[in-house]
């Protein structure tokens, strides 16, 4: 059994040594753990930190290409190089990467396919209440979408077996923690939360300018999901409400024609008959929603099998130990 750590990075040459220092070198379950630092683009010679710190793993970005293109990198990498599970952690010391061993023990005892450590954001000091509270509301949507339950589905603390990465495919520009999430719960795969604590800040968040533009980011991500895996109550839900728009003014307009006082209600009628017609694209949108999840669904079963055989045999002999990509 092969461990990768990964370690997503990008302008992390301070506090990455700090990262290296804590992860384990051995875990119960494994015959070896191995660190892959994932260089998206940085200026400050991360990835040779990495190198002289005795990393041998390290794929560079020549520019910056976000956090999910670097997550679906270094998960392509370590898939390449034999890994059974992959454990994702934050190059700015965030997460208590000396509790690895007890955020993939589900996945060793057979317990979860997908493993998430949740930070208990309650507890955090430096978060505010109104980032707490909608950290908690953002928890649940997602738990919904992904039909589990997950105390913090926003952190990047996680574990993922060989079978569940072969199974998940990661499309967002963004973030892939939503977006993993929900494809796992929807995927049939188990899903675990393990609490931990969280480091001392070290500096603010380069993922998102502030909580308003994450908040932003996050809710489309979030809705794409919701449409992606469950259009049927989206879209249900949307015609229902707009049928119940046009029954309302419809019955007031039928009133008034069997009392015979229909003149100078027709706005009721029109404004019936615009909600009726929202109604049946609603329903129209979920039959092309519908039909686009059973391509995708048979898509993602054809890429599930090529990852299958690319990624089958233990052979990397032929690998390189560092890449750089555009």
């Amino acid at each position: 059994m092969k461990l990768f750590v990964q370690i997503p990075c990008l302008d992390e040459a301070e506090t990455l040594p700090l990262v290296l220092a804590t992860i384990p070198r051995e875990v119960e379950g494994f015959d070896s753990v191995e660190v892959l630092v994932i260089d998206d683009g940085s200026t400050d010679g991360t990835a040779e930190v990495a190198r002289r710190l005795g990393v041998h793993h390290v794929v560079r970005h020549t520019t910056t290409m976000g956090l999910a293109r670097s997550f679906r990198d270094g998960v392509d990498y370590a898939l390449a190089h034999g890994a059974d599970v992959v454990v994702n952690t934050d190059g700015d010391n965030q997460y208590p990467s000396e509790r690895i061993g007890d955020l993939v023990a589900p996945i060793v005892h057979g317990e979860a396919d997908v493993v998430v450590g949740d930070r208990q954001t309650a507890t955090i000091e430096h978060f505010s209440p109104f980032k707490k509270r909608m950290q908690r509301v953002g928890s649940r949507v997602v738990s919904a979408a992904a039909r589990a339950s997950l105390p913090d589905a926003a952190s990047g603390f996680r574990a993922y077996s060989r079978a569940a990465l072969l199974r998940i495919n990661v499309v967002t520009q963004f973030s892939y923690t939503m977006e993993t999430i929900v494809q796992a719960g929807n995927k049939r795969l188990r899903i675990v939360s393990v609490p931990v604590t969280t480091n001392p800040k070290t500096r603010e968040s380069r993922l998102f300018g502030n909580i308003w533009q994450h908040m932003g980011r996050s809710a489309r991500a979030i809705v794409r999901s919701w449409i992606m895996f469950r259009p049927h109550l989206i879209f249900l839900t949307l015609g229902a409400v707009f049928f119940v728009a046009a029954l309302v003014p419809a019955v007031r307009f039928l009133v008034f024609w069997f009392t015979g006082d229909a003149d100078g209600h027709v706005q009721s009628l029109i404004f019936a008959a615009a909600m009726l017609v929202g109604a049946l694209l609603c329903l129209a949108l979920l039959v092309i929603a519908d039909l686009l999840r059973t391509n995708r669904t048979l898509i993602e079963e054809t890429l599930e099998r090529l990852k299958a055989v690319q990624y089958g045999a233990d052979d990397t002999s032929r690998a390189p130990a560092a890449e750089e990509r555009t």
